[in-house]
């Protein structure tokens, strides 16, 4: 049992409207949202002025647990997420091993409840290795299967390089198909072209030239005609250009569209011209891409074209990015800074507090059919950030929580800082001290 917590007189965000109340959480659910509540024992958490959120859901990271943990692990990353507001996440399959497996996945499930100070749940990885086992397994049980970041182990392990085991994979598949939207056949020719001109040594500006547009568009058109032909559920990963955001509709609500993407806060908030001062440390697969690129993926957020905010956390050692083209790794470190950088926005006046929750907080849980978790609702579980929206920070190595112990953000002013974090009930954060004894729970999907 916890210590129930009542937050008085805060400014509720959550579905749509503002609210001024109080909220009582009780044995991990919120048990009442009121006003003048009194609960005698409780923990009282002085709300005024400050803004409550539920607690992000990051769709897309990767912890690095298990097999390259000298990057990530699921204790120091989600330890991170929780200082960042972030109570719930979804790990990508490119672990070592890869999760291709029923057993493997089942057991980072088991890991992550040993570990982990948020709430967790994977994706199961499919790639042409393992296609016919995937497509025999009752598929229905995964939030998702997915092909992201099995690329790095061989060539060839992007479903876009795949039309037969995709065809197969979209004709069975009985839940979401998560992608990496990209074609490697047009990137390799790419940077065969730079090679000839910059041998080793192409410079990190070109790097949205070679995991182009072109390579982008082309594999998300292929997967929406295969989505299409089967009515298969799919959706696309860290989308990076305007172009392809103008393929997705916005005229039927998130939980009828059998077809939908998100946006990573680095894409929102980088462009092509940060790779001049960032080099490798901006090098993500998809790119970085163009200024009319980073505004067009943020208008079709706005205008619901983009369904869901993420983060795609991928942290690797300062040693593996630092090399030439080739040999820094792709892939960068955001989860804790991911609420941080979309508030920036909301103090600009180009995104409301309410669909930054929408695209964060209510999206992944509608799109994953997560159980009672996304929204602040009496009986759902206690997943709440609380923020202080005036209290200027900056980005520096004493206050990164990353395993690896950097980011591309370094330097940045934000004015806006996460003072309380409630994980199941539970105050896992305050105001920059972590209580460690509970851990997170995995993830339930409905109707399983």
């Amino acid at each position: 049992m916890t210590q129930p917590i009542l937050i008085k007189d805060t400014n509720i965000v959550n579905e749509g409207i503002i609210t001024n109340a109080d909220v009582l959480v009780e044995n991990g659910n919120i048990q009442k949202i009121g006003t003048a509540l009194n609960q005698s024992n409780t923990k009282v958490i002085n709300g005024t002025g400050k803004f409550l959120f539920p607690g992000i859901i990051d769709a897309q990271v990767h912890f690095r647990d298990p097999g390259l943990t000298h990057k990530a692990d699921f204790y120091t990353e989600s330890k991170a997420a929780i200082a960042g507001g972030v109570t719930s996440f979804i790990d990508m399959p490119n672990t070592k091993p890869n999760v291709l497996t029923l057993k493997l996945w089942k057991e980072k499930y088991r890991m992550a409840a040993q570990k982990s100070l948020a709430n967790f749940g994977f994706f199961m990885g499919v790639n042409a290795d393992n296609i016919d086992e995937i497509i025999q397994m009752d598929t229905s049980q995964f939030l998702a299967v997915s092909d992201d970041g099995l690329y790095f182990t061989k060539k060839g392990n992007l479903l876009a390089d795949n039309p037969q085991v995709m065809e197969n994979l979209f004709a069975n598949c009985k839940c979401i198909i998560a992608v990496h939207a990209e074609k490697e056949t047009i990137i390799t020719a790419n940077e065969g072209i730079y090679k000839q001109q910059y041998g080793e040594y192409i410079p990190f500006s070109l790097h949205p030239l070679i995991r182009s547009e072109t390579a982008c568009i082309e594999a998300t058109k292929d997967f929406i005609a295969l989505a299409e032909k089967y009515r298969s559920r799919l959706h696309i990963l860290h989308l990076t250009t305007s172009a392809e955001a103008r393929l997705f509709r916005n005229d039927i609500p998130l939980k009828d569209k059998k077809i939908t993407t998100e946006v990573c806060v680095q894409h929102l908030w980088f462009s092509e011209k940060d790779y001049d001062r960032l080099g490798a440390l901006i090098k993500w697969n998809p790119a970085i891409k163009s200024e009319n690129d980073r505004k067009g993926l943020m208008q079709a957020l706005l205008d619901d074209r983009i369904d869901l905010i993420t983060t795609d956390h991928a942290p690797h050692t300062l040693e593996e990015k630092d090399g030439n083209y080739f040999t820094a790794v792709s892939g960068a470190p955001m989860v804790q800074h991911s609420l941080n950088i979309m508030l920036e926005y909301y103090k600009q006046g180009i995104i409301s507090l309410e669909k930054i929750v929408e695209k964060m907080c209510h999206n992944p849980a509608i799109l994953y059919q997560i159980e009672n978790r996304g929204f602040i609702r009496e009986g759902y579980y206690a997943d709440l950030v609380l923020v202080d929206m005036n209290r200027e920070w900056m980005v520096s190595k004493g206050n990164i929580l990353y395993k690896c112990g950097w980011s591309p953000l370094e330097g940045s002013v934000f004015q806006t800082k996460v003072s309380h974090t409630i994980v199941n009930g539970y105050l896992v954060y305050e105001e920059g001290h972590f209580s460690e004894d509970l851990k997170g729970k995995a993830l339930v999907k409905l109707n399983t």
